[in-house]
């Protein structure tokens, strides 16, 4: 029984990763920005949802964060370290623009597609699936769609936020010409202490704990100088894929018929919140004199791990974007319950 459900697993595993495999190269043979994550992600998604057995299995999943996590800092250096004072007018900004996000994306689901306030108010809130769906599960809303509407939003967020990032005004915060290599010194002494940055990040409960904690290590050792933690391209190319075709499995929990039914919504939705993550970095990137893109992928209404790791792909600053995704986070998970209740009422006993 657990061999065969090895053989299983393990089978369904290397499928999944010959499809994000070929949906990468694919992208990248056509020049496409972000190509190995986002083509993987969508050639596993439309896998996915045609019913092939595509997986990741959790312990992948984690470990992958950890390494993303420590390639990300890498893109932080130290000339880095004089920007951290533009932070606190953005992070003033990120409260109104994600009231905003959430209100636009309510207003479409709940007047525009008739769906109940409980079920629009939660498939609008912007990331955090599993603190949503947790809170939604408790006012009897439609978890099916919830989970369909935020799944969606973020697969459109990482197909389209590299084109949008890409045509924008040039990058300038996160990286300069200078070519960081690291020697086997960097490797001993940098990736313990990533490590135990991620399991400690896990046990006090840090959003995204795995990738959060090794990224801030990393990113703390490289911005200090003490430390050069780069991983090799052979490294990085396939956590690349493999979080493209993580983000596609989770399309595993709704069938075809559930999606189509949810697109129309779902995309209208997220059209009005886009639009208003587009009108509020614009407006900080104009006050912080920061890139445009930088400004989008730290407001975007998308996952921390994913826009944080966009940001390091697309050479821009992943320290900035990951502080206001984990402001974000943190404030949500501290302030949700309360706005719920202010929203919706009181649950009904």
């Amino acid at each position: 029984m657990p061999a065969n459900s090895f053989q299983s697993a393990a089978g369904r595993l290397a499928v999944t990763l010959l499809i994000a495999a070929a949906g990468g190269a694919t992208f990248n043979l056509f020049g496409l920005p972000a190509a190995w994550l986002s083509g993987a992600m969508v050639f596993v998604a439309i896998a996915t949802l045609a019913q092939v057995p595509t997986l990741m299995p959790v312990p992948l999943r984690d470990a992958l964060f950890v390494m993303i996590g420590i390639s990300m800092g890498a893109g932080v250096h130290p000339d880095i370290v004089d920007r951290v004072a533009e932070w606190p007018v953005s992070m003033a900004m990120l409260i109104a623009v994600m009231v905003a996000v959430t209100f636009a994306g309510y207003a479409v689901l709940h007047y525009g597609a008739k769906w109940s306030r409980e079920t629009a108010y939660f498939g609008a809130i912007p990331g955090a699936l599993s603190y949503v769906i947790a809170l939604a599960t408790e006012r009897g809303a439609d978890l099916p769609r919830i989970a369909s509407s935020q799944s969606l939003r973020l697969f459109v967020l990482v197909a389209v936020l590299p084109f949008a990032v890409v045509s924008s005004a040039e990058p300038a915060g996160g990286g300069s010409g200078t070519i960081y290599v690291s020697g086997l010194k960097d490797f001993l002494i940098g990736i313990p202490l990533c490590l135990a940055a991620s399991w400690l990040a896990i046990k006090a409960r840090v959003p995204g704990g795995g990738l959060t904690g090794a990224f801030f290590m990393s990113a703390g050792l490289n911005a200090s100088g003490l430390l050069v933690l780069v991983l090799p391209g052979y490294i990085v190319l396939p956590c690349f894929v493999m979080m493209g075709a993580h983000i596609g499995c989770r399309f595993a929990s709704m069938t075809l018929r559930q999606f189509l039914s949810v697109l129309g919504a779902s995309m209208a939705a997220f059209a009005a919140a886009f639009l208003t993550s587009l009108a509020g970095a614009w407006i900080v990137a104009e006050l912080v004199d920061i890139p445009f893109g930088q400004a989008l992928l730290a407001y975007a209404p998308g996952g921390l791990e994913v826009m944080t790791l966009l940001a390091f792909m697309l050479d821009l600053d992943p320290a900035f974007v990951a502080a206001h995704q984990i402001a974000r986070f943190t404030g949500m998970v501290l302030l949700l319950p309360f706005i719920t209740g202010l929203v919706l009422g009181r649950r009904s006993n």
